[in-house]
C-alpha cells in the first residue's frame, strides 16, 4: 500500500523527512567493482574491454567487432517503421529548435577605463554518450544526449551502448543516424565509461561523459571526474504532482504511473489540497498498474518508494515541492502560473492539466536528462552550455595598464607574490 501523509498529522515533519531520506538505489557497495574495471581498462585497453564486454553481454566479439559499422547502421535504420521514423524526426527537430536557442554569443566590450573584457564560448571537442540497453530501449534518449552536443558544435560524438546477447534494437541506431552521431560501440558498464574517459586502441578518448546508467555506470562516471568531465550522477527518476479539486484523478494516476514504472527505485509523489481526490488517484494507480502489461516495476515503485500527501492549501504544496525538489513537477491546476513563481527547485515543470510528463520525455523540446535525487536545488537539466566552455578575454593597452598597475601592484605585495607584482611594474619602466 502506497505511504499516505497528511500535513495536519502530529507526526507528518517526521515521517516526511524519512520519505525524503529513504535510500531508493540498491546498498551494494559497487566502487571497488567499478575502480577494478577502470584499472583494468587503462592497463589492457582492448583486450580488457573485449574480455568484460562478452563476459557481461554474453557475446563473443573480438576488439574488431566493438565498433558498429555504418552499413550495419544503415541497414538497421532502414527496418524501423515509417511511423516510428517520423515519430523520431519529430522528436529530433523539436529538441533541436528548442536547443538553438540556448546558444550563447561571445560577448566583447570595452569597459569605461579602455579596458577591452569579456566572453568567447567554444565547443567541447569530443563526447561520450552512453546509452542504456538491456531491459529497456531508450531511442529518446539518443536524441536527448545527442542534439545539444550536435547545436554546441561538437565535432566527433562518439556513443556506447552494450548490446546483450548481440542484440540492438533498430530505433537506437536510427535515432543516433538522425542525431549526427559519429562513432558507435557495442559496450557498455562500468568499462564502456573508462574505455570513453581513457581511451583504448579501438576507442579514441573524450572530453566529457553523458547519459544515464546503472550504479555502475553512475560509480565509474563519479571515478572517472577529473579526466573527463561529466553531466551529472543520475538517481532513480521520480515526479511530484501537485493537484488541487480541478484535477482529473485518473489522469493523475496515469502520471504517477508513468514514472512508477521506471523500475529500480523510481518514485511518484501526489501532493493535494483534497482528501478526496488522494483517496481517489490512490484507487485509480492500483486499478491502472492491473491494466499494465508489466505491472510489477510499476507496482513496486508506487508500493516502495511512493507516496500520496494532503496539504491544507497549495502554498503547503509549494513548500513541500521546494523541499523535495523533484526530477519533475506537473502542476495539475487550472490556474498553473499561480504558483510557478514559488517553485524554485525543480528539473522540469509541466504546466496543466494537458501537460503529462511524458510529453517532455519524448516530443515537447525540452531535455529529459534532469537531476534528480533533490539535486534540482543545485543543478539544471541537460543542454548546448553543458557542450560548451567559457573562455575569459581581457585587453589592455600602456594607458589602462598604467591605470590598474597601482592596484595590482600592493594586491600582489599583500599576497606575497612579487614575481606577480614585478610582471606589471616592469612594463610601467619603458
Amino acid at each position: 500500500m502506497v505511504l499516505r501523509l497528511d500535513s495536519a498529522d502530529r507526526d507528518f515533519e517526521s515521517r516526511f523527512r524519512q520519505l525524503l531520506e529513504g535510500k531508493r538505489e540498491s546498498s551494494q557497495d559497487v566502487s571497488d567493482t567499478v575502480a577494478g574495471i577502470i584499472a583494468d581498462i587503462r592497463t589492457r585497453g582492448d583486450d580488457a574491454l573485449v574480455e568484460l564486454t562478452n563476459r557481461f553481454d554474453r557475446t563473443r566479439y573480438g576488439a574488431a567487432d566493438l565498433r558498429i559499422p555504418q552499413d550495419e547502421i544503415d541497414k538497421a535504420a532502414a527496418r524501423v517503421s515509417d511511423e516510428v521514423r517520423a515519430a523520431l524526426q519529430t522528436a529530433h527537430d523539436r529538441i533541436r529548435a528548442h536547443h538553438e536557442k540556448q546558444k550563447p554569443t561571445d560577448h566583447i566590450y570595452t569597459d569605461p577605463l579602455g579596458v577591452t573584457l569579456g566572453t568567447r564560448w567554444t565547443p567541447v571537442d569530443a563526447v561520450g554518450i552512453y546509452v542504456p540497453g538491456g531491459l529497456a530501449t531508450y531511442p529518446s534518449s539518443v536524441l536527448m544526449n545527442a542534439v545539444p552536443a550536435k547545436v554546441a558544435g561538437v565535432g566527433r560524438i562518439a556513443m556506447v551502448v552494450p548490446t546483450p546477447g548481440g542484440q540492438i534494437a533498430a530505433p537506437i541506431l536510427l535515432a543516433a543516424k538522425i542525431a549526427g552521431v559519429t562513432e558507435i560501440y557495442r559496450v557498455g558498464g562500468a568499462q564502456a565509461v573508462a574505455a570513453l574517459a581513457y581511451g583504448t586502441a579501438t576507442i579514441a578518448p573524450v572530453d566529457k561523459i553523458v547519459g544515464p546508467g546503472n550504479a555502475y555506470v553512475a560509480t565509474a562516471k563519479r571515478q572517472v571526474f577529473g579526466q573527463v568531465g561529466i553531466d551529472m550522477i543520475a538517481g532513480p527518476s521520480e515526479v511530484l504532482v501537485i493537484a488541487d479539486g480541478s484535477a482529473n484523478s485518473a489522469w493523475v494516476a496515469a502520471d504517477l504511473i508513468a514514472q512508477a514504472e521506471h523500475g529500480a527505485g523510481a518514485r511518484s509523489i501526489l501532493v493535494t489540497t483534497e482528501k478526496g481526490l488522494a483517496d481517489s488517484v490512490a484507487a485509480e494507480v492500483d486499478r491502472q498498474i492491473d491494466l499494465l502489461p508489466n505491472p510489477a516495476n510499476a507496482r513496486e515503485g508506487w508500493h516502495d518508494y511512493s507516496a500520496v500527501i494532503s496539504v491544507a492549501s497549495l502554498d503547503e504544496a509549494v513548500v513541500l515541492a521546494n523541499r523535495i525538489a523533484s526530477e519533475h513537477i506537473e502542476l495539475a491546476l487550472d490556474d498553473p502560473q499561480s504558483i510557478l513563481p514559488s517553485i524554485r527547485h525543480a528539473g522540469a515543470i509541466f504546466l496543466g492539466h494537458h501537460t503529462p510528463e511524458a510529453i517532455g520525455d519524448y516530443v515537447g523540446g525540452s531535455n529529459h536528462v534532469l537531476p534528480t535525487a533533490g539535486t534540482a536545488r543545485f543543478a539544471s537539466g541537460l543542454g548546448v552550455l553543458d557542450f560548451m566552455k567559457r573562455t575569459s578575454i581581457l585587453g589592455c593597452d600602456p594607458m589602462t595598464l598604467s591605470a590598474l598597475s597601482q592596484a595590482a601592484v600592493t594586491l600582489a605585495e599583500v599576497e606575497g607574490l612579487d614575481g606577480h607584482g614585478r610582471s606589471v611594474s616592469i612594463r610601467l619602466n619603458r
